[in-house]
């Protein structure tokens, strides 16, 4: 719990000469969060309490979640700062990479990883799962959707049959998508390449930047080390000393025990041999010396339930009645 932290946070912040926000959205299984815009009104929460000062580290923990939102978090925090760093023990991917780029250092431990910023399209349009709810819907890649296309124009050689091949597609992914899609890809660089001109002032280096990280990559499940990060990309990385590792690595420990980060969620355990039980799961965190933690939760119930699942099957399954789900704040 936060308690635990705080010498931790205050300790980091003498070390590092700043001011500390941390940031994390849980990967834990079954319960996962990502980066979302409602957060940014607690995060100004936070920045307020802080004040203008000369510098702001971050502590950040996820695996992506929305563009936009990515961008306004560091648009936002380098208002209140003059210097601004990323403190990075672990997953740093997607949209946390892109907050990444806004930084004047990335602090990276050796197991610290970043991750391409391709961005994928999410919305009621998008292609349904076979079998699955009406609601369960298949993220639609951009770069894939770019790499199919590519990969018909050097197949085709002249492009003659193209048109069938696009037309094919839009049978496949709704044309809107499709268009978001296209935009999404023109955006993400843009947002990049502005956000990197902190870091990185040559222009030829940003571009080998967003190509490796758009594209070239291959894959967005990819992860990039910290000498890759530094010695391929670029970028301006800082490696801890053991002393600042430690400390760092205290502050992830405690947080992944709060979050349960390592254990996926199993309803089965959470009852045991109890017909009926209660939950409040923490999932993601913002928090700070100053401002006190906004945790996102999960409340409700879970009861064994028996139904018909055929005339002449009965069968055992868990009902969730959730009772809340959203964000709280506990004071400093």
């Amino acid at each position: 719990m936060r308690s635990n932290r705080l010498d931790i946070y205050r300790r980091l912040e003498h070390t590092r000469g700043s001011r500390l926000l941390v940031y994390v959205t849980g990967d834990r299984q079954g319960l996962e969060t990502r980066i979302h815009p409602e957060v940014l009104d607690y995060f100004t929460h936070h920045l307020d309490r802080i004040g203008d000062v000369d510098k702001i580290s971050l502590f950040l923990y996820t695996r992506g979640g929305d563009t936009l939102a990515s961008w306004s978090i560091a648009n936002l925090i380098r208002q209140f700062c003059k210097s601004f760093e990323v403190i990075i023990l672990s997953k740093c991917h997607s949209g946390g990479t892109l907050i990444s780029l806004a930084a004047d250092t990335i602090l990276m431990t050796k197991q610290a990883t970043l991750g391409p910023i391709d961005p994928s399209v999410q919305g009621p349009l998008n292609p349904g799962v076979p079998g699955a709810p009406p609601h369960v819907k298949v993220p639609v890649s951009v770069e894939a959707i770019n790499a199919y296309l590519t990969f018909a124009r050097e197949a085709l050689g002249d492009g003659s049959k193209l048109d069938e091949i696009v037309k094919q597609l839009s049978q496949q992914v709704h044309p809107l998508v499709l268009g978001d899609a296209y935009r999404a890809r023109s955006q993400i660089r843009m947002l990049a390449r502005k956000l990197l001109a902190r870091q990185i002032t040559d222009e030829k280096q940003v571009e080998r930047i967003l190509e490796f990280l758009c594209s070239e990559s291959g894959s967005h499940d990819y992860t990039i080390n910290r000498r890759e990060a530094r010695d391929d990309l670029g970028l301006k990385i800082e490696k801890p000393d053991d002393t600042l590792y430690g400390l760092i690595k205290s502050l992830y420990d405690d947080i992944a025990h709060e979050l349960e980060l390592t254990t996926p969620y199993n309803p089965n355990l959470l009852l045991g041999t109890n017909q009926t039980t209660t939950y409040a799961l923490r999932r993601a965190l913002v928090e700070s010396v100053e401002g006190g933690t906004h945790v996102f939760i999960s409340e409700g119930a879970l009861n064994r339930q028996m139904i018909q699942a055929q005339p002449a099957l009965v069968q055992e399954a868990i009902a969730d009645q959730r009772t809340f789900e959203g964000w709280r704040h506990e004071p400093a």
